[in-house]
């Protein structure tokens, strides 16, 4: 069968609403028999035929399936750092709270136990990862697993205190908003 043929099988048998985001990981061990030049043609061949769309760096959509487009950072953010500890936090937070004033619109933000990076994402937008030190057993009684991100989430309370902690601008934050969260 040919390999694109293969990787559409393969694809068609995996990929549902939940699970629409491929690494180069995931489909490596779906073709293992494939040299790593051949790999590599088959992925520019699935993307411009419309087969895969790239996110970023490493990370593919599946686009015949239905899925959440309005997730579609949350989960890659997810699926990147899915090894180490991070929390949804800092503007992300405030804003879905109503204690800031304008909605990062396309750009999440996330406290990590990896080093700080923004990712691009093309058109969905960014992921901002900011480097913390603190442990998970540290803030754990401040964090709630949030379904539909597939992420951990900070409180507010903890979400100014990483503000602040980062050095982050705090202007647009509407301290009586903020107030009953404290």
């Amino acid at each position: 069968m040919q390999p694109i043929k293969e990787l559409t099988r393969i694809l068609e048998r995996l990929a549902g609403e939940e699970h629409y985001l491929f690494s180069l990981e995931d489909m490596r061990s779906a073709l293992p028999e494939a040299s790593p030049g051949a790999f590599k043609a088959l992925l520019s061949r699935a993307e411009k035929s419309g087969l895969l769309r790239r996110v970023c760096r490493g990370i593919y959509l599946y686009p015949r399936v239905a899925y959440p487009t309005g997730l579609v950072l949350f989960h890659t953010a997810a699926k990147l750092r899915a090894d180490g500890f991070n929390y949804l936090s800092l503007e992300t937070v405030l804003s879905d709270a109503g204690v800031i004033s304008q909605i990062p619109l396309n750009w999440i933000t996330l406290m990590s136990s990896g080093r700080s990076h923004i990712v691009s994402c093309a058109e969905f937008g960014h992921i901002e990862y900011i480097h913390t030190k603190r442990r998970p057993m540290d803030v754990a009684d401040q964090l709630s697993y949030d379904q539909d991100c597939h992420l951990w989430r900070a409180s507010v309370k903890l979400a100014l205190q990483d503000m602040r902690l980062t050095r982050r601008s705090t202007d647009l934050i509407d301290w009586e908003a903020a107030s009953e969260y404290l």
